[in-house]
């Protein structure tokens, strides 16, 4: 039945000037855009007033971890109603796919954030993953493999080089996905085991990389003046050494290059912002196809042992009750929080577990107080009554500022890197940070309305090679999302829910029309791509 969206600004992905014009559609597939004959639709939807774009796509996302769970429409429903339509997952080397069948290491997978829990099963490769997936999720999914997964696969999490049996292994792990249709690889270099991976290996994944043109995605090694990464304190920049680091293993290539979320930990770290779009541009300039993705908000999520160091976690509790330790810890973190320019205070409780919902939202700070304990003291205290899981919301990863400036980078991205928790508070980028990039772009602080249109449509589609996806053009998937600009323009953000998004097309079939939700066609209506 073919449908026809008419009297609506049309941006079609290239970050041309809006039209106004109609667009026709049967099944999932474009006819016609621009002036159309009204008769030759079945059925006809007045967008008086309204803007169409293709369907946002976020290129940094995780979730393959919720498309394969047993009822995954509520992982997605927040990020449809922002109007997002496909995800690029599998992102800092936590893929859902990697390994073999036969590893003893599958339970571990997901650093510590993701899990198999109440998922529909284990889908080690691409192909198995697609199999499961398409037609069976909200939205459309392009997977990366991720190197930490593939290499937990031959190794588990042991802190040591492999050997050449198993560094075979794990690269014929990420070449046979990469044929078989992944969309690149992943890194991420601050989770184990891909902390352990030295320059020889990462060069051999990047070679992989460039046999197959696609894309290497990497959360670096330290995203901070000093980190867990870094032996010493002192000299150059945790942040930057890392930078270093993805200088040395791509130099000489023509890698496409995706650096992860863009942030800078710690109010000391902004002074490195200058430095690493330098070290973008000398990439780019030397041949490599560098770029990088923010989200629209300053803070992040992290597990809660973030900010403590591997030999401290490392111990008995016993061990941790020692005062030399706690004395040593104390200065390191010490140290360290002022050399970041970050402290307990600004560290929310997302989630400890149940019967801890009263520390949800708050500080550790704040917490202290209440409990009349110092700021570590509480700290530890929270990680020992989480077992070292808990979950927590942190900042400053940036400034508005700092956003505002790379909206109008040409070599970057927009993305969420959000998921939804079953429990605690919410990462508000679930919500509404596409949104939140409209909005900048009307109110004059960020890119050309056409520009982040393009960003997070047609150019994240381009980098990631997503057939037919991205544009409004014929012959393209009936990938839509109709938003309100007055509105987007004059909304007031961060009520934990979207705004300005009024429909939502995905394959052709309308799955948000207003706040109304269709929870029965989106059952089926995401696919599983190959690239």
């Amino acid at each position: 039945m073919a449908t026809l969206l008419k009297n609506c600004k049309i941006y079609d992905g290239t970050g041309s000037d809006a039209v106004t014009g109609s667009v026709l559609f049967d099944g999932d597939r474009i006819l016609e855009v621009g002036s159309v004959d009204e008769r030759k639709a079945d059925k006809v939807i007045d967008l008086e007033g309204m803007s169409l774009a293709s369907g946002f796509i976020d290129p940094h996302s995780h979730n393959d971890w919720f498309a394969i769970k047993t009822e995954p429409l509520k992982y997605f429903e927040p990020f449809i109603r922002q109007g997002i339509t496909t995800f690029v997952t599998g992102n800092c080397g936590l893929s859902a796919i990697g390994f073999d069948d036969d590893t003893p290491h599958k339970a571990k997978m997901g650093g510590g954030l993701f899990s198999f829990s109440g998922t529909t099963g284990k889908y080690g490769s691409i192909k198995e993953f697609n199999a499961a997936t398409d037609r069976n999720i909200p939205c459309n999914i392009a997977t990366l493999v991720g190197h930490c997964s593939a290499r937990a696969s031959v190794s588990g999490y042991e802190n040591r080089k492999l050997s050449a049996k198993e560094e075979e292994q794990m690269l014929k792990i990420l070449e046979d996905n990469l044929k078989d249709g992944a969309a690149g690889v992943s890194l991420g270099l601050m989770y184990e085991p891909g902390l352990y991976a030295g320059t020889d290996e990462l060069k051999k994944v990047v070679e992989l990389c460039c046999k197959y043109n696609k894309p290497l995605t990497v959360h670096p090694r330290a995203e901070s003046k000093v980190s867990m990464s870094y032996g010493s304190l002192f000299g150059r920049s945790h942040l930057l050494r890392a930078e270093d680091e993805l200088v040395e293993i791509s130099k000489g290539t023509n890698l496409k290059l995706q650096h992860s979320h863009a942030i800078f930990v710690g109010r000391q770290s902004f002074g490195d912002k200058d430095e690493f779009v330098a070290i973008q541009n000398r990439l780019r300039e030397s041949g490599v196809d560098a770029m990088f993705d923010i989200y629209n908000e300053t803070l992040g999520v992290s597990v809660i042992t973030v900010i403590l160091p591997a030999w401290y976690q490392g111990m008995s509790k016993q061990q941790r009750k020692k005062p030399f330790n706690k004395l040593k810890l104390r200065v390191r973190i010490t140290a360290a929080s002022a050399m970041l320019g970050f402290s307990l205070k600004d560290i929310q409780i997302a989630y400890i577990g149940p019967g801890y919902e009263k520390y949800e939202g708050k500080t550790v700070h704040e917490i202290a107080r209440e409990n009349g304990k110092s700021d570590l003291d509480m700290y530890l205290q929270l990680c020992e009554e989480s077992d070292f899981k808990g979950r927590v919301n942190m900042g400053p990863y940036s400034t508005p500022e700092i956003i505002r400036e790379f909206e109008h980078n040409p070599n970057c991205l927009y993305m969420t890197d959000a998921w939804v928790e079953d429990f605690g508070v919410q990462n508000p980028a679930i919500y509404d940070c596409f949104p939140k990039f409209l909005r900048d772009s009307l109110i004059g602080t960020g890119d050309t309305i056409p520009n982040t249109i393009r960003r997070m449509t047609g150019a994240t589609a381009d980098r990631f090679m997503l057939k037919d996806r991205g544009y409004v053009k014929p012959g393209y998937f009936a990938d839509f999302t109709v938003f309100d600009e007055n509105e987007t323009k004059n909304a007031t953000p961060d009520q934990a829910k979207s705004f300005g998004i009024k429909k939502v097309f995905i394959n052709g079939e309308l799955v948000l029309d207003n706040d109304e939700l269709n929870a029965s066609a989106l059952k089926t209506t995401g696919r599983a791509l190959t690239v």
